[in-house]
């Protein structure tokens, strides 16, 4: 018969740190509230399933690399009243679309709120238990660029496999260069219909010709994007919320900076 004296042993070799943490503290509220083995080892159970869930969601967040402060509580839809936030929370909260490897584009000028909705979409993803991750796009083909040089690109493909989605942040500043354009092409090609991606774009797909070398490409591309996609355009009239943020600064300086009065001089005053 075992003794409770092994129990931090065998806790630590079964992988359960948070019951091994918690068993003691529950086997006195168990006493005192005269629960069943049943009820003791469920509350157990309770405790290391929400541990688990805590660690991993910290993990995920962790290797997610998003920009923080980019929340769906944080987007001001005010400022975007064609928005319909509810579709937008709801691609948030319901990994559906995900486990259909499909994608999502965003377009719109820039500063108007892509990176942040395409952000604050991927955190509410990843509380569902989805990994995701956030590149900037030229640093991410940058990336796949010195990979394939180095006869490394389907190591760095099979990495990118982990993440069921990722962000492409700002795809129209890639270079058109032949190896870059190549590159990005495999990289759409070799996620399509297998896994998500969010890209976000300030120019729409008639300009795309400026990203790939030649319209094959570019047609290719695009057809494997859209296929399976959502595509929210911003309206070009938006303004830029870098821009109204940088002018409401401006007038708090202003306010709080004013000239202070001059009284004035009495008669006889020099």
């Amino acid at each position: 018969m075992s003794h409770s004296a092994t129990l931090p042993i065998l806790l630590k070799q079964l992988k359960l740190s948070t019951i091994a943490a918690h068993w003691e503290k529950y086997l006195e509220y168990a006493e005192q509230r005269g629960w069943s083995p049943a009820q003791y080892l469920a509350a157990l159970c309770e405790e290391e399933v929400n541990g688990r869930y805590t660690r991993r969601i910290a993990s995920y967040l962790k290797e997610s690399k998003l920009p923080t402060g980019k929340s769906l509580s944080s987007f001001d839809f005010s400022h975007l009243p064609e928005m319909n936030a509810g579709k937008i929370a709801v691609l948030a909260s319901d990994p559906g679309w995900v486990n259909r490897a499909e994608n999502l584009l965003f377009f719109g000028a820039s500063g108007t709120g892509k990176t942040h909705l395409a952000v604050a979409i991927c955190n509410g993803l990843i509380e569902q238990n989805v990994r995701a991750r956030y590149y900037q796009a030229t640093a991410l083909v940058q990336e796949l660029q010195r990979a394939r040089e180095e006869l490394q690109l389907e190591k760095i493909f099979a990495k990118l496999d982990r993440y069921a989605v990722i962000i492409l942040d700002d795809i129209g500043y890639v270079k058109k260069s032949e190896g870059e354009t190549h590159v990005l092409f495999e990289l759409i090609a070799h996620r399509y219909e297998s896994r998500s991606m969010i890209i976000t774009a300030n120019h729409p797909f008639s300009d795309w010709d400026q990203i790939f070398a030649d319209s094959i490409m570019t047609v290719a591309a695009i057809d494997r994007l859209v296929h399976h996609a959502m595509i929210i355009e911003i309206e070009a009239k938006a303004e830029s919320f870098r821009k109204k943020q940088a002018m409401n600064r401006n007038q708090h300086i202003s306010g709080q900076v004013a000239m202070p009065k001059v009284a004035n001089k009495q008669e006889g005053e020099v």
